[in-house]
């Protein structure tokens, strides 16, 4: 009987550590429980296929035991998820030994990009952009559009995590599939993949952030003063939101060059460097260049705000010389000089003429009209 309990009490230890860790909830635990029984779902998972030998077996590998097969074989196995959930994810974990920090944040995203190591494990985190096309910058403008793409990656296996409508994998993973050579290399060959898309999506975007840029540089200096300070404020928003997902890239991928599992990458994650500082100094152009423009339009508005002040200050100077003659000689009182002389309106009329045609000429050669 105490050897009963004793076993008892071992396995409600074990269940409350799998519990612990996100396998299963033990409401909903099975008597007889598989491997991979809390599978995600078929609407999240991508694709999930074995590689031997850099060629990939034919057909969709069915998740349960898909790590066996990867260690039996001496290939590795590719997992693509989009946006999975808690429940999704935790069957995934169990069987490939995940850390519960890494799977929570590949389940709520919005991470930076970073490269974390638990044991034997990376955890890499990738923002992914993409440039809206737009006829014209306005207020509410998107003009950049963030993802992002998470990879936990192990000796035999790759799981790769997307969240938001960018970052696809599809073609990485086709074109992968069409040279071999790199496959036979390993998981780090779809790491370096997708670390040199990623970056090459950054690029694409910095070109095309850059003709924006210029239309707004004529824009700001153009004859006619434009007052949407607005949209410039907007664009420069869009731009940190680009600079947030290349500038923390430089650390991770620094990182990721010098990583063991990636030792035969290191020429070509050096090249993907390179683009990735060129990137980051045109951010660093686009946002000093913004700011100047941003204060210029700001200058400018102020001129523009002076000079139509002193427009209306000199027309009401002008004005006010007609209107103070007309009131006092509007007070009908009975004696007043040349109030009842024959030519006394007509002089009045000329007094106020030659004044404001002074005045006019006056303000004319000042420069406030």
């Amino acid at each position: 009987m105490a050897s009963e309990q004793e076993t008892r009490e071992a396995r409600l230890r074990k269940s409350l550590t799998r519990a612990a860790l996100g396998a299963v909830d033990l409401r909903k635990r099975p008597r007889k429980p598989h491997p991979m029984k809390a599978e995600p779902s078929h609407d999240h998972i991508v694709d999930c296929a074995l590689y031997v030998d850099g060629v990939r077996r034919e057909g969709k590998l069915p998740m349960g035991g898909a790590l066996a097969a990867a260690e039996e074989s001496g290939g590795f196995v590719w997992i693509g998820l989009h946006e999975p959930t808690d429940e999704e994810i935790s069957g995934l974990a169990t069987e490939f030994n995940l850390p519960p920090l890494a799977v929570e944040d590949a389940v709520n995203a919005h991470q930076r990009p970073k490269l974390d190591r638990y044991g034997d494990i990376l955890f890499v985190v990738f923002k992914t952009t993409r440039y809206v096309e737009h006829r014209e910058l306005t207020v509410s403008s998107e003009v950049v559009q963030t993802g992002e793409v998470m990879l936990f990656v192990g000796e035999n296996f790759i799981i790769s995590v997307r969240h938001g409508p960018l970052g696809a994998l599809h073609r990485i993973r086709a074109r992968l599939e069409t040279t071999p050579e790199l496959l036979r290399r390993g998981s780090a060959a779809v790491v370096y993949a997708v670390a040199d898309a990623v970056v090459d999506g950054h690029l694409a975007v910095a070109d095309a952030l850059e003709d924006d840029v210029d239309e707004i540089e004529a824009a700001v200096f153009a004859p006619r003063v434009g007052r949407d300070v607005g949209r410039l404020y907007q664009f420069k928003r869009e731009v940190l939101e680009f600079r947030r997902s290349v500038v923390p890239l430089q650390g991770p991928l620094a990182e990721l060059r010098a990583a063991p599992e990636m030792v035969g990458f290191a020429e070509e994650l050096r090249d993907v460097d390179d683009h990735l500082q060129r990137i980051a100094e045109q951010v660093a152009g686009f946002d000093e260049l913004l700011n100047a423009l941003l204060d210029s339009q700001l200058a400018r508005v102020s001129v523009q705000q002076n000079d139509d002040m002193r427009k209306i200050s000199a027309w009401v100077a002008i004005a006010a010389v007609p209107t103070a003659m007309a009131g006092i000689y509007g007070m009908n009182f009975d004696h007043m000089p040349e109030l009842h002389w024959t030519y006394g309106y007509p002089l009045v009329i000329g007094v106020m003429v030659l004044v404001c045609t002074g005045l006019y000429r006056w303000f004319r050669k000042s420069g406030w009209l």
